[in-house]
């Protein structure tokens, strides 16, 4: 296994232990919009270490383990650390932006990094299959729209807006790697773009 990928999944588990055992820990480092405006940045990369459960944690870094080799494959370790933590901080950075003047908003989760190096499978891998029968593709639109349905209706404690911004991230790195695939895989690259713009539109009409 890629030293990287052990590395990050430790880190998680480490880190999400403590805040599971110590609420004063957890409070300290979660992602918390007023504490973040008062100077404590730390936080927007502290809180992807943390998490809600057991159950949240194991998902995560199931999920990280799945999609990670496909990176690394193409890329290489570095390459695969760079996308993880580039869209990390892309999903902490939007959703700062969309609550900023929400000074009780709290998130935790791996969730946007993971989600980011997802998107960049989908990018890489052409023939990848979500579920054994969604192309990637496919699956990378339809999750796009149905964040930005979340990000509006606010009706669940799901961070939303971080998923969306990791994988805006993710998106952006893998492209940056492989400006040729804007040629070669052409369709996913624009259908992936398409909610993007979308989420930038509404929000420029307030309607998000």
């Amino acid at each position: 296994m890629n030293t990287f990928l052990i590395s990050i999944i430790a880190a998680n588990v480490f880190f999400s232990y403590k805040g599971f055992t110590d609420v004063s820990f957890f409070r300290k480092f979660e992602f918390h919009i007023g504490s973040i405006r008062a100077g404590e940045q730390i936080r927007m990369i502290s809180s992807a270490f943390l998490h809600a459960d057991w159950g949240h944690l194991f998902f995560n870094m199931l999920t990280l383990y799945m999609f990670a080799p496909v990176i690394v494959v193409y890329f290489g370790s570095f390459s695969f650390l760079m996308i993880y933590i580039g869209s990390l901080l892309c999903g902490s950075l939007l959703t700062l932006y969309f609550h900023q003047n929400d000074y009780n908003y709290r998130a935790i989760g791996a969730s946007g990094a993971v989600t980011g190096i997802i998107f960049s499978a989908i990018l890489l891998e052409k023939g990848m299959y979500i579920f054994g029968f969604i192309p990637g593709y496919i699956y990378g639109f339809l999750y796009l729209l149905s964040s930005i349905y979340g990000m509006k209706s606010k009706r669940d404690n799901i961070g939303h807006t971080a998923h969306f911004g990791g994988a805006i991230g993710g998106y952006i790195i893998t492209l940056s790697k492989d400006p040729a695939m804007l040629f070669e895989n052409t369709s996913t690259v624009v259908l992936l773009a398409v909610p993007i713009v979308l989420l930038f539109i509404l929000a420029k009409m307030g309607k998000i």
